[in-house]
């Protein structure tokens, strides 16, 4: 198997790269599985205290890897990608090792959600962020989970409607990102080394008081919102989205 998900470790900082730049490193079924690996690698390492999650390429995310749907019922797609979308994210919440975002490239779709979920996030210049979704006729029905208690309200009815692109430093006045920084090696080190002198149990324990209120919300909404994304994504409107954006035109209701 291929790696899609790099794993090292430097002390107290276990690293987990995106890996796939050939698809701008979309959730496919295979990296999401070395996510899951590499955070339950970190987690099961002694003397691994904090998480980094990167990427190589000029995208951090592009959000799930459609080309998988080929030869299957689109329905069943979607309700698995809706599916592995909210359980990689409820891992992300529930690690007991905190995780830090570093990202200088695009995030878009799902690769929002996995933002979101992080603890701590630095962009630097070369970050752009957009909800889109809206455009093609579906919605960031299962990323809400995560974004939505970070965002501030009038930024995420701004966003989720507009699907604008924006910007490390608007990302990080909305608090979508923590720090917009120029160098984000730089600043990820630093707030690394401040997260490793604490220990196992305070930071566990100090993680869970500000994940309960968002698992909570997941327990109660996550089968509602992966419904919702599958109904939305077999939709006419949908396939007329989708197709309009392939082939490079407006879609029908723009006329």
């Amino acid at each position: 198997m291929d790696t899609l998900v790099r794993y090292e470790v430097d002390g107290a900082v276990a690293r987990l790269t995106l890996d796939s730049p050939h698809n701008r490193n979309a959730l496919s079924t295979a990296l999401v599985e070395q996510l899951h690996e590499g955070f339950a690698r970190a987690a099961g390492q002694s003397g691994v205290r904090v998480v980094v999650l990167g990427h190589t390429g000029g995208t951090f995310c592009a959000g799930a890897d459609l080309s998988e749907a080929a030869g299957r019922d689109p329905a069943d797609i979607a309700v698995d990608r809706a599916r592995e979308m909210t359980t990689l994210l409820r891992a992300i919440l529930e690690l007991r090792l905190p995780v830090i975002g570093a990202i200088d490239g695009h995030v878009r779709a799902g690769g929002l959600g996995l933002v979101g979920a992080c603890d701590v996030v630095v962009a630097g210049p070369g970050s752009t962020f957009a909800l889109t979704e809206a455009r093609i006729g579906v919605a960031p029905s299962i990323i809400s989970l995560t974004l939505l208690p970070k965002m501030t309200p009038r930024s995420a009815g701004r966003y989720f409607l507009t699907g604008e692109r924006f910007g490390a430093e608007e990302a990080a006045a909305v608090g979508l990102v923590t720090v917009a920084a120029d160098d984000v090696d730089t600043a990820v080190a630093a707030l690394a080394g401040e997260i490793a002198k604490g220990s196992p149990q305070g930071l566990a324990t100090s993680k869970a008081l500000t994940t309960a209120a968002i698992l909570r919300d997941f327990d109660e909404h996550a089968e509602e919102l992966t419904q919702q994304s599958a109904r939305l994504f077999v939709s006419d409107e949908a396939r007329e989205g989708m197709l309009a954006f392939l082939q490079k035109r407006s879609p029908n209701w723009a006329d």
